[in-house]
C-alpha cells in the first residue's frame, strides 16, 4: 500500500491526538515512556510527534526528505507508546497506533532511498550475508563447535539460534548455556547452521518489504522442506516474527521463545535446581511483553530458583522501559553517546534495585544493558545474566 493511501485511510488518527504527551511521561505515576523523547528531548521525537508529522505531510505542508529519517529511524518500535495512549478507549480505529505508522513511513523512505546511512548499510549486509555482521553463513555455527549440538534432521525441536546468537559473542553465550540445558533435560534438537540466516524481524521494522518478503518465503520454505513442527527461539526478536507474521506465508510450526519452554522442563523434572543466595531483578524484552504479552515465563523460572529473591524495577512488566535494541538500534545504535541513552537510563533503573543480578531474556538486551552498565561505571556491582545462565549455573 502507498503511503499517501495509507495516510488517507488514517486521516482520523492522525488528526486524533490531543497531545497529552502520556507518550512522553505517564502522567499519572511520572513514569518515562518514550526513548527516543528521552534521549533526544524534543517532541517530534515521540508518538505524538510522528502523529503532526504525518498530519503535515498528509496536508502537503512538509515534504518527504531524509531530515525525516532522524526522526522516524530513532524509534525502537518498543510499543511503549501504544500501551500507554488513551485513544485506545475510545478510538476504534485500528490504526491509531505509532510504531505501525512508522513502519509504513520508514517503507516509504526506503523507497525512495531517504534511509541513513547505518540503516542502508544494515539491510545491504543481510541482503548480501544473510546476516548483519558480514560473516560468512560457513560461520554460523562455530559457536557450537566443542558443544553437543547437531544438525538439524528429524529432530523434534529446531532451535533457531537467530543472527546475534550465532555472531555475536554475548549472543553466543547465551546459545551455548541454552543448548547444555536442552542437553541435560534430554530435548531432541538440532540447528539448521550454515543453512540458517536472518529471521527478518529488524528488516520489518526497519522498512525493507521486499527483502523481508524473501527471508520469510525462505525460511518457511526451508522449514517446510525438512519437516519442522516446534521450533525454539533464543531471541524474542526471532519469536515475535515467526509468531505473528510467518502465518501469513504459510507457516504451520509451532514456535516458543526458550522461556516459554523451560518451565516445562524445570516442571518436568529434567531439570534440577539447586539452592543459591541470589537478589535478581528482571528486564523485560519488549518483543516478549508488550509485543506478546508474556510477562510470566521468565518470572515463573526465576521463582522456581531456590534462594533466588526476585525484586522489581519501578518500571516492570508493560510498563518496563525499553533497553534501546529494538526497531534496529542495536545495529545502527542512533540512540546512543549520552547519558540519556535508553540503555543507561535502564541500567539506572536495575541499579537502584540493589540486586546483584540484571537477568535478560533476549541477546540484544544481554549486550544494550552491559554496555549501558559499563557506561554508568556500574558492570563490576551488578551482573547482567540471561535466564538460561541462571538455569545452568544452579543446575551445576
Amino acid at each position: 500500500m502507498e503511503v499517501a493511501t495509507y495516510l488517507d485511510q488514517i486521516v482520523p488518527s492522525i488528526y486524533a491526538c490531543m497531545k497529552c504527551r502520556w507518550c512522553i511521561v505517564s502522567c499519572e505515576e511520572s513514569r518515562t515512556v518514550c526513548p527516543m523523547n528521552e534521549r533526544f528531548k524534543f517532541i517530534a521525537y515521540s508518538a505524538g510527534g510522528v502523529f503532526d508529522i504525518a498530519r503535515s505531510l498528509h496536508e502537503g505542508k512538509l515534504a518527504w526528505e531524509p531530515a525525516l529519517a532522524d526522526v522516524l529511524y530513532a524509534c525502537t518500535m518498543c510499543n511503549a507508546c501504544a500501551e500507554e495512549c488513551g485513544g485506545f478507549w475510545y478510538i476504534t480505529n485500528e490504526y491509531f497506533n505509532a510504531p505501525i505508522l512508522i513502519k509504513k513511513m520508514r517503507e516509504h523512505l526506503v523507497s525512495e532511498g531517504m534511509i541513513p546511512p547505518l540503516v542502508r548499510d544494515y539491510l545491504k549486509s543481510v541482503y548480501l550475508y544473510g546476516n548483519p555482521y558480514k560473516r560468512p553463513e560457513s560461520e554460523r555455527a562455530d559457536w557450537a563447535k566443542n558443544s553437543d549440538v547437531t544438525i538439524y534432521k528429524d529432530q523434534e525441536y529446531l532451535f533457531y539460534v537467530g543472527c546475534v546468537g550465532s555472531y555475536d559473542d554475548r549472543g553466543q553465550k547465551m546459545a551455548r548455556a541454552l543448548t547444555e540445558l536442552l542437553n541435560r533435560a534430554g530435548v531432541s534438537f538440532g540447528i539448521l547452521g550454515k543453512e540458517e540466516i536472518s529471521d527478518g524481524n529488524e528488516v520489518d521494522a526497519l522498512g525493507e518489504f521486499g527483502l523481508f518478503q524473501y527471508l520469510v518465503e525462505h525460511n518457511v520454505e526451508l522449514f517446510k522442506k525438512k519437516g519442522v513442527k516446534k521450533v525454539i527461539t533464543l531471541s524474542p526478536h526471532g519469536y515475535n516474527i515467526m509468531k505473528n507474521e510467518y502465518p501469513k506465508w504459510g507457516a504451520d510450526f509451532e514456535v516458543m521463545h526458550y522461556t516459554q519452554f523451560l518451565p516445562q522442563l524445570i516442571d518436568a523434572g529434567q531439570l534440577t535446581l539447586s539452592e543459591r543466595d541470589l537478589k535478581v531483578t528482571y528486564h523485560d524484552p519488549c518483543y516478549l511483553g508488550r509485543h506478546n504479552s508474556d510477562y510470566e515465563n521468565a518470572r515463573m523460572i526465576l521463582n522456581s530458583m531456590p534462594g533466588v529473591t526476585l525484586v522489581e524495577m519501578n518500571q516492570n512488566r508493560s510498563k518496563a522501559f525499553c533497553c534501546g535494541g529494538g526497531g534496529g538500534n542495536f545495529f545502527t545504535d542512533l540512540l546512543g553517546g549520552s547519558e540519556n541513552s535508553p540503555n543507561r537510563i535502564r541500567a539506572r533503573q536495575a541499579i537502584a534495585t540493589g540486586a546483584d543480578v540484571l537477568a535478560v531474556a533476549c541477546p540484544q538486551c544481554a549486550r544494550m544493558l552491559e554496555d549501558g552498565l559499563k557506561a554508568e561505571a556500574m558492570d563490576e556491582k551488578i551482573k547482567v545474566k540471561d535466564i538460561a545462565e541462571l538455569v545452568l549455573e544452579a543446575c551445576d
